[in-house]
């Protein structure tokens, strides 16, 4: 674990669970107050908050549609209403829809990219106006974008916008000492990978990586509170976290 923060705030979005709620469970473990971002499972976003809270530190959960410039605008009003500031956004909230591009349902499309797409682009948008110095910034992609399995078409689509905006966004932040980079998880048992994989399916991810199983949010949570605390020499970058997958 890092060495804890004093007074450092963090922005958790899809903070309510999989992925989400484990690193909003390490980074109030490092020290830093965490706000709690959700769209609509106010319940397990404020059982994710009593578990911060429980375990000693400080959490409060916050509704709002990444993809709404306006309700993000307010949220991070919001966190700053609460805890004087924002230093860290870690932007994990995001929708998988997988089926081939010859027959893909372009209402899917169309969903999975609002969120996807425009969700980070509007939560990085308010969070490089919004982080203080010192900060950083994390956004998620995929480590399919580089597998390019077949059926990830459209979900690829999404995430390869997404490392794109986010290695620009690093730089465009030049002078402000704030870091911007991705983290694209390999298959990670959260209920976002698990649905609609039968065991057969789920064995050969595991298989896939040298370390033979998949990865737990946990092991992503690692990376992102490098990214969040000591890492300060690592901008502009996509971290793989997916334990050797090609």
């Amino acid at each position: 674990m890092n060495t804890p923060t004093t007074d450092r705030v963090a922005l958790v979005t899809g903070g309510s669970g999989g992925i989400g709620r484990v690193v909003a469970e390490r980074l109030a473990q490092d020290g830093f107050a965490v706000a709690v971002q959700y769209a609509g499972n106010q319940a397990r976003a404020e059982d994710t908050v009593a578990a911060i809270t429980a375990a000693g530190g400080r959490a409060v959960a916050v509704a709002s549609d990444v993809a709404d410039e306006t309700a993000m605008s307010a949220a991070f009003d919001a966190v700053e209403s609460a805890f004087g500031g924002v230093d860290v956004v870690v932007n994990t909230a995001g929708i998988m829809i997988l089926a081939p591009i010859a027959t893909f349902d372009l209402a899917d499309l169309d969903r999975m990219h609002r969120t996807n797409i425009r969700g980070t682009f509007v939560v990085s948008q308010q969070a490089a106006r919004n982080v203080r110095p010192g900060g950083a910034i994390v956004n998620f992609s995929t480590s399919v974008v580089r597998a390019q399995l077949p059926g990830y078409g459209a979900y690829v689509a999404s995430k390869a916008a997404v490392e794109g905006l986010t290695l620009i966004l690093a730089r465009e932040l030049r002078g402000r000492d704030i870091t911007v980079n991705a983290v694209a998880p390999g298959p990670t048992a959260t209920p976002l990978f698990l649905n609609g994989k039968d065991d057969a399916t789920i064995a050969t991810f595991a298989q896939a990586t040298p370390l033979q199983r998949l990865g737990r949010p946990e092991d992503i949570a690692e990376v992102v509170s490098f990214l969040a605390g000591p890492a300060r020499w690592v901008n502009g970058q996509v971290i793989y976290a997916n334990g050797g997958l090609a």
